[in-house]
């Protein structure tokens, strides 16, 4: 009999103890069954039912032995007895081999005789016989019967009936979910058979097989420990009942079957599992698909301006990063579905390679040339910013170099013009490194937006980039021509600066030659002072103060012509003469003094050799032309003579100045102070 056809309230008879099955034993082999009666009345319907299911737990081989029954009357009535008895004829007869009616000591005596049980042993089907606890030992060995009757059996009925329930649920949960997991099996293999019909992913075991596998374990366990428990806490050891012994292959066998078929099912769950994997895995795929061919393809295809600054390619930098990154929210789901098909590709079925590899294939494609697009737009936007950034440090160097040129130039000497010069050269030359810079840079961004192309329909389509192109030669050619211009204006400032530099290098010359002039003016006051002993060397002093005069001359003349050089500059430059109001009036004022003094010292020189010629003249006649000492005589007299003649010679000198020369004397005095005053080396 099944656990789930008996009525719930057996369950408390079970526990209440009304009847068991100790596991003694008659003498013939046959199971005890101990039914305790009391004063509680209890329906027969339901004592019918209990003792229905507990007959149907032996086994037939164990029923065919006979069951010996202990009626426990010692603290019941005895119409209860009388009840019980024939109940059990109703219910058993064939099964009841004996059937003790354990008497209370003293009540039953006088009423034994109304009725006999012996002698309707015929009617009942089965012995009959009342005995004291006592006495109860002559028809069963007392190892079989439990301490209640004076035995040594041991048993514990809350145990057994909590053993009974596990085993009955496991039974009835186990059949239950093996005819379920039978059928989903059978309706997954029929669904792969039929690639038409789809297979109902709907239908769940109702229990956990997990669960209830486990159940079977522990109670397989349980069952299987339960053999001689008694012995170790010291008590008679027993072996376990034949309802326990019985259980264990009826268990084994459930755990088999549900192994077996939830083995079958865990695969299906595979299955399932993988279907709808794929299935997930093609719907994302679909969606990363559809969006980067719609929505983000769209995005790109509206956004392949460059910009006109660095400001409008900075705000198209930031427009594309939003774009860059609502495509990788796209791109990291491609790389989660991507690892998902590697791993259904290391253990997928054949069957699935192929749609697999296509998936994956596809979704990649997709991936790659949008991934290619949007790091080709950000290329010549980074190169457009660069080429924008160029431009904009070119036209700023441009326009301080304009202004440079635009500003007046006054600068202190030649030096600071040099360095200003310089200083203009070193500005055109990193504009024209900018420039050529700006052009590298342009035509890096124009090859960059030759290679684009658009994704659309499948297809790539060229991109029409005129627009960009033409800004990119229109912002070069600007560029060249403003260097242009300014290139003209360093040439005409170059010229300028230059113009003076020689300005400056004139009225430098200039002041050295008035410089010179007054150093050959002190030098003649100061020097030339000697008017020679004699004619001959006055007219060397006259020669060389020629060639003197002759130099200052020159010095004169070349101050002249760089002052006359100055006059012509500043009237080139327009600004007015910085020379004649100041070192003209030098060079002339120093030029006057020299022709004065030179004037002067050429007038002594030339009385000095009227002079010396003059006496020369006088003093040849007094002068015999010389003699041997053979001819004038003795050394005694030519020193006599020669006394006397310049005796003579000192007389007509005197004479010849006193008569001839007596407007000169005060000219000669002159002559001498001033040679003690001027100390002139002409050589």
């Amino acid at each position: 009999m099944s656990w789930h056809v008996v009525p719930i309230d057996f369950v408390i008879i079970l526990f209440s103890g009304c009847f068991t099955f100790t596991g003694g034993k008659d003498r013939r082999s046959g199971l005890i069954l101990t039914i305790p009666l009391c004063t509680e009345q209890t329906s027969m319907e339901e004592l019918s039912s209990t003792l229905d299911y507990l007959l149907g737990i032996p086994s037939d081989k164990c029923k065919a032995r006979g069951f010996t029954v202990i009626v426990d009357g010692r603290k019941s009535q005895w119409n209860i007895v009388k009840t019980v008895v024939l109940m059990l004829q109703n219910v058993i007869p064939a099964e009841v081999s004996l059937v003790c009616v354990v008497k209370p000591d003293e009540f039953w005596d006088k009423k034994v005789t109304h009725f006999c049980f012996w002698k309707e042993k015929d009617r009942l089907g089965f012995e009959v016989i009342l005995v004291s606890a006592n006495k109860l030992t002559r028809y069963i060995e007392p190892c079989q019967l439990t301490d209640e009757f004076g035995g040594s059996l041991v048993y514990d009925h809350i145990d057994w009936v909590n053993k009974r329930l596990v085993f009955e649920k496991f039974t009835k949960e186990s059949t239950s979910l093996l005819d379920e997991l039978v059928v989903i099996n059978d309706s997954e293999k029929s669904s792969q058979l039929d690639k038409e019909r789809p297979p109902d992913c709907n239908f769940l075991p109702s229990l956990d097989p997990e669960t209830v596998l486990q159940t079977g374990h522990e109670l397989l366990s349980e069952l299987q420990q339960r053999r001689f428990n008694g012995a170790e806490g010291g008590g008679v050891a027993w072996s376990p009942m034949d309802d326990e012994l019985l259980a264990q292959p009826q268990v084994m066998k459930l755990l088999d079957s549900l192994r077996e078929q939830y083995t079958k099912y865990q695969e299906v769950c595979r299955q399932r599992s993988k279907r709808s994997q794929l299935e997930d895995i093609q719907t994302k795929v679909m969606q990363v698909v559809n969006w980067l061919e719609g929505p983000g393809t769209e995005q790109l295809r509206t956004q392949w301006g460059i910009g006109d600054s660095i400001r409008a390619s900075q705000a198209l930098q930031q427009k594309h990063e939003e774009i860059e990154s609502q495509h990788s929210e796209w791109f990291a789901v491609y790389v989660e579905l991507n690892q998902q098909i590697a791993a259904l590709l290391s253990a997928g079925d054949e069957e699935d390679l192929v749609e697999l590899k296509g998936l994956q294939q596809q979704l990649s494609d997709v991936c790659y040339r949008q991934a290619s697009q949007l790091e080709s737009r950000q290329n010549v936007l980074q190169s457009a910013h660069e080429f924008h950034g160029t431009a904009q440090d070119l036209s700023q160097q441009l326009d301080g170099l304009l202004g440079m040129l635009c500003a007046d130039v006054a600068p202190a000497d030649g030096a600071a013009i040099q360095q200003t010069l310089k200083h203009l050269e070193e500005k055109l030359k990193s504009v024209e490194g900018a420039l050529v810079g700006l052009r590298e840079k342009g035509q890096v961004l124009m090859d960059q937006m030759s290679n684009q192309t658009s994704w659309s329909y499948g297809k790539d389509v060229p991109i029409d980039n005129k627009d960009n192109v033409d800004h990119i030669q229109g912002v070069m050619e600007d560029m060249q021509l403003r260097k242009q211009r300014c290139e003209d204006m360093v040439d005409v400032r170059r010229l300028k600066m230059l113009q003076m530099v020689q300005l400056f290098k004139c009225e430098e010359d200039a002041s050295q030659a008035v410089e010179w002039l007054g150093e050959l003016l002190d030098a003649l006051l100061k020097t030339h002072i000697r008017l020679g002993d004699d004619s001959q060397e006055t007219k060397v002093l006259l020669e060389k103060h020629k060639k003197f005069v002759d130099v200052a001359q020159s010095t004169y003349d070349y101050g002249r012509q760089l002052l006359q050089a100055t006059v012509v500059l500043c009237q080139s430059l327009r600004c007015s003469t910085r020379s004649s109001g100041d070192t003209l009036p030098r060079l002339n004022r120093v030029w006057k003094q020299f022709t004065v003094t030179t004037e002067e010292r050429v007038h002594r020189l030339e009385m000095a050799c009227s002079f010396h010629t003059a006496a020369e003249k006088s003093f040849c006649p007094l002068c015999p032309p010389f003699r041997s000492e053979q001819y004038f005589g003795s050394p005694g007299d030519m020193a006599s003579s020669a006394e006397h003649i310049r005796d003579k010679m000192k007389l007509v000198e005197d004479r010849k100045l006193t008569l001839h020369l007596d407007g000169c004397v005060t000219c000669v005095h002159q002559v001498k102070m001033s040679n003690q005053t001027f100390v002139i080396n002409l050589d």
